[in-house]
């Protein structure tokens, strides 16, 4: 952890840099090889499971053409020499090692992670100048970029119109680095950035996304309307005569209210909520096919025999426990309430991305385990690799 964060501590960090400023780490994960070379990035963007883009500064019909993937194979010859982007998205669900390296961040909780995304730009590749709306840890594979950040936090007018992707038009830059292989960039939102590719490379970028206060309150509201008897309308039978026409009488301001605060909650269902909404598989994305259906006793035998049990990156994992001890356990949106005595079970499931026969022994005989493990498993949530 000191090397990854150049000698920080994960509470220095936190409290110093943590979405306020740049850190620059050099040789922050020397010890990771990159698990894929550019021809297999090139594979895993034909593949129509795989969410790829691929972006031309120059080369294209337009200025800053964007496409999006799967690619045919022949796609890949044919572009120019230099001044291109390949970007494959959600590589952590696909390649098991940038699965694992997510596990680098669990100073940070699980359910601010986003994903893992590759790039690979051949000399003067960039996807320009920009701003993003959530952290992200910049790790450099093979070859040399540079990058360039601004403090200045750019405004819409600020942006190129009419383009494919969002350029900032007159990027000033303030601090600039050359990355090289196993150094580390950490940006927080909104903090103007542009990188360009040396020579061959690839970027690995581990990003931290918190949702939009309006996407909550949007979220939140969408699932109570649901709740609610569509022909069920405002009445006020028994009302006395308007003496002011034109007036929204305290009466009917009252009854408004009351309609409206139905929507609020005690703190422990908008908990429940939130693990619901947090886990939750997004719009465009989706669970693997259900496993056969198969008992406990038959998973854990395969554990004993040297396999391992993996957590699906399709599926995201959080919990919480209530002050009664009740322990919350939420998995692609669906809540698995346990009791206090499973709450090493949460911490585990949530916790780790794969699990030996070692993990499970102290708590394989609790049959509030064994049911919720073979019901992930039915539900492609945990898996053996092939």
């Amino acid at each position: 952890m000191s090397q990854l964060l150049g000698g920080l501590t994960p509470g220095q960090f936190l409290k110093e840099y943590w979405q306020q400023k740049p850190l620059l780490v050099r040789q922050a994960v020397a010890d990771f090889p990159c698990p894929v070379a550019p021809g297999e990035l090139a594979g895993l963007a034909c593949d129509e499971e795989v969410e790829s883009r691929l972006l031309l500064e120059k080369g294209g019909e337009r200025p800053w053409q964007l496409e999006h993937g799967p690619f045919s194979e022949e796609r890949f010859p044919n572009l120019p020499e230099s001044h291109w982007t390949l970007l494959v998205q959600e590589i952590n669900k696909h390649v098991p090692e940038f699965a694992l390296l997510q596990d680098r961040f669990n100073f940070l909780p699980n359910w601010r992670l986003d994903d893992v995304m590759v790039s690979f730009a051949p000399p003067g590749g960039t996807v320009g100048p920009h701003a993003d709306n959530y952290d992200v840890f910049l790790i450099q594979g093979p070859g040399r970029r540079r990058w360039q950040i601004s403090s200045r936090t750019p405004a819409e007018e600020d942006l190129i119109p009419d383009l494919d992707v969002r350029i900032l038009r007159d990027f000033q830059p303030e601090q600039e680095w050359v990355l090289e292989p196993g150094d580390m960039l950490y940006l927080p939102p909104g903090i103007a950035h542009h990188g360009v590719a040396l020579e061959d490379c690839i970027t690995i970028s581990v990003g931290f996304r918190a949702p939009a206060e309006a996407e909550l309150i949007a979220a939140f509201a969408a699932q109570f309307l649901d709740t609610l008897d569509p022909e069920r309308f405002y009445r006020d039978a028994g009302r006395v005569p308007a003496r002011v026409p034109g007036e929204i009488d305290q009466p009917s301001r009252k009854q408004i209210h009351a309609i409206i605060r139905q929507m609020a909650m005690d703190d422990g269902a908008l908990d429940r909520w939130f693990g619901r909404f947090t886990t939750a598989v997004r719009p465009g994305h989706w669970l693997p096919e259900s496993e056969a259906a198969v008992d406990f006793d038959a998973l854990f035998q395969r554990m004993n025999a040297g396999e391992a049990l993996w957590r699906s990156e399709y599926a995201r994992f959080a919990h919480f426990s209530d002050e009664d001890g009740t322990v919350h356990l939420f998995v692609a949106g669906e809540e698995y309430p346990l009791p206090e005595a499973l709450t090493s079970a949460a911490v585990l499931l949530a916790g780790q991305r794969r699990f030996t026969a070692a993990d499970f022994v102290p708590i394989a005989g609790e049959e509030a385990f064994r049911r919720l493990v073979t019901e992930l498993y039915a539900r492609g949530c945990l898996f053996f690799p092939e």
